[in-house]
């Protein structure tokens, strides 16, 4: 039988050891903690720094179209010209706008849901724009139709089912 003395001893070194490893895990815990702290820094500083620079753009978005004493009439894109860089901008569709104020993706997607033969589904214009047929690219596709609909370039008369505009004034 070992001492009292011996059995505490042995003991205090594994209460030593089992604090080494703690302190060792909460050292990479920190470690963790500070690098996801400085992620949602550059986060939060990120979206305050779009909301400022929208806010800037909204307030000279407005559309300013006077009209001269020579009854010029104001362009049927104005407005939709100004592009915003990360940021793909789908004006809303407006009568004499051609789909050339469309990003490329919307071009594309507009040109094959308008030569189809009837409706065209999401699953069906994915493939049509060089996509492949994945459940991502489906979904990415389906909301960009949604925004085509939206904005008057498409009709969505059925569910899921998307035809070129009839371009009539939606409420």
């Amino acid at each position: 039988m070992s001492s009292l003395f011996e059995e505490l001893e042995a003991r205090e070194a594994a209460a030593r050891v089992r604090v080494e490893e703690l302190e060792t895990e909460l050292a990479g815990f920190v470690g963790q903690l500070e690098q996801s702290r400085k992620g949602l820094d550059r986060l939060r500083i990120a979206r305050e720094t779009v909301a400022e620079v929208m806010a800037e753009m909204s307030v000279g978005a407005g559309p300013v179209a006077e009209v001269a004493d020579d009854d010029r009439t104001p362009s049927p894109y104005a407005g939709a010209e100004r592009r915003v860089v990360g940021a793909l901008s789908v004006p809303k569709w407006q009568a004499g706008m051609d789909a050339s104020v469309l990003p490329r993706v919307y071009r594309d997607i507009l040109e094959v849901a308008t030569d189809a033969p009837g409706p065209a589904r999401a699953e069906q214009v994915v493939p049509w724009i060089g996509l492949p047929a994945e459940v991502g690219k489906i979904e990415g596709t389906r909301a960009k139709l949604k925004r085509l609909v939206e904005r008057r370039w498409l009709d969505e008369d059925d569910p899921g089912l998307f035809t070129p505009g009839r371009r009539r004034a939606r409420t």
